[in-house]
């Protein structure tokens, strides 16, 4: 009886923490979209990646024994950072030019694609469900643009560079994560790159910053260093494959923040679309935990 009370609180602080992880990461989605209409990236980017990176060093200090913020593979962290860098500036600049709740089907295509890219890239075995998720995916973007290719615009374009780099930076954080377990050095080395090349360009799109204005970087960079930990404590608490579908309330709170925030009313395309992306990728998170299960329904065991 212990054992699954043990069981049961342990699913529970999962669940509650991803609900947590989700709602942050929104939060700090709609800081960026806010700086994102009166500044240019590397204002926002110079102060959070600093503050970040800064919590990185202090909670490794926190440690019973710090560990230090080395890691094993530098050539992979260097790619991450870099990746990290544009990818950030670009959904910067995405966030301006599209609604907020419509950029989710973008940051919800990055697990896919990665997924997808992970067998030539990392020499993990990719099913051929990964191929399917991918184009059910796609499909679900395509309702972004009910008027075809010609309504497709910048904002469009922009959002897809940042998918792209936001795969590169999860395909090197797999690569490192199964070589190097220090977890804090994967947040302090891509947001010491953030700090270092954005604070290169601020002096050229330098806008004068009020305390309200500079209290709100401050809090982005708090939501995200605390939706990142939360997100740790979520996985060590649950599996990745219960997590992960759980992120996708991502959708529900971005849609709210766009309606309460920003006035933004989604149209009947973007549900559909989001219903497609999601389910896409809890088509591909169910094959990864019971890869046989479709193959027992097809082939009866004897």
């Amino acid at each position: 009886m212990i054992a699954v009370r043990a069981g049961r609180a342990a699913v529970l602080a999962g669940v509650g923490l991803t609900v947590g992880y989700t709602a942050l990461i929104s939060c700090a989605d709609a800081i960026t979209k806010m700086f994102a209409a009166s500044y240019a990236a590397p204002q926002l980017f110079a102060l959070s990646g600093g503050i970040v990176a800064l919590l990185a060093v202090l909670a490794d200090r926190a440690r019973p024994v710090p560990r230090g913020l080395r890691t094993v593979c530098p050539r992979a962290m260097a790619i991450r950072s870099v990746a990290t860098v544009l990818g950030a500036a670009a959904f910067f600049y995405a966030f301006r030019l599209l609604p907020f709740a419509e950029v989710f089907l973008f940051i919800a295509m990055i697990p896919l694609l990665t997924a997808l890219l992970s067998g030539p890239v990392l020499g993990e075995v990719v099913r051929p469900q990964a191929w399917g998720a991918l184009v059910l995916g796609l499909v679900g973007l395509l309702c972004l643009a009910p008027g075809g290719i010609s309504s497709v615009g910048l904002g469009h374009g922009v959002a897809l560079a940042a998918v792209l780099l936001g795969t590169v930076s999860m395909i090197a954080s797999r690569y490192i994560g199964t070589r190097d377990d220090n977890l804090l050095a994967q947040v302090f080395w891509p947001n010491l790159a953030l700090v270092g090349i954005m604070a290169c360009a601020l002096p050229f799109v330098w806008s004068p910053m009020g305390l309200n204005d500079l209290a709100w970087a401050c809090g982005y960079a708090a939501l995200l260093f605390a939706a990142r930990w939360l997100l740790v404590g979520a996985f060590r608490a649950l599996p990745a494959y219960v997590i992960t579908p759980l992120m996708n309330l991502q959708f529900l709170w971005m849609v709210a923040i766009g309606a309460a925030v920003f006035g933004e009313v989604p149209g009947a395309a973007l549900y559909i679309g989001a219903a497609l992306v999601i389910t896409a990728g809890g088509w591909l998170i169910y094959d990864q935990a019971f890869p046989t299960a479709l193959v027992r329904k097809i082939v009866p065991a004897e």
